[in-house]
């Protein structure tokens, strides 16, 4: 029953962490004194719900992610596993890394100092960028999933 959740679970908590990583971009884009303590909430935000997609991702991968994998492999999309869960097995370390140093990067005088706006700003869009490929991933793994049961009981 939990697999059902999770799988809209680990999503969510990614394009959550990925719009709060924006909203981090845009106020630092027009950091003032007036907008730091919003960007600095989202930055522990998005930090917080790129943890928790990680979380749900690994007790998903753990717990039933091997059944897929065999369908995936045994489809006619084996390469939505060899190419895109790998990439996105390692990849994903960038983002939980980028993510966890948003808030220290924004911890500075964001509004005050030029290279702090600029750190600021090179992270939250590495963290957007990167969860929008875990998602173009994710969607083709789940294709490769789908595709592959659809062959497999013949519908």
């Amino acid at each position: 029953m939990f697999k059902n959740y999770e799988l809209l679970l680990h999503p969510t908590f990614g394009a959550l962490g990925m719009l709060a990583a924006v909203w981090v971009f845009v106020e630092a884009l027009n950091a003032s004194e007036d907008n730091v303590a919003r960007m600095r909430t989202a930055a522990k935000w998005s930090a917080v719900l790129i943890w928790l997609a990680y979380i749900t991702a690994g007790y998903y991968y753990v717990m039933y992610y091997g059944a897929d994998k065999a369908v995936i492999k045994a489809g006619p999309m084996p390469w939505a596993h060899g190419l895109f869960m790998e990439t996105k097995e390692h990849l994903f370390f960038l983002t939980l890394l980028l993510a966890t140093y948003l808030p220290i990067a924004v911890s500075g005088p964001v509004d005050k100092s030029r290279a702090v706006r600029k750190l600021a700003l090179w992270s939250s869009a590495g963290v957007t960028l990167l969860v929008l490929a875990m998602e173009g991933a994710g969607a083709v793994i789940s294709m490769g999933d789908k595709v592959g049961l659809v062959m497999k009981l013949g519908v």
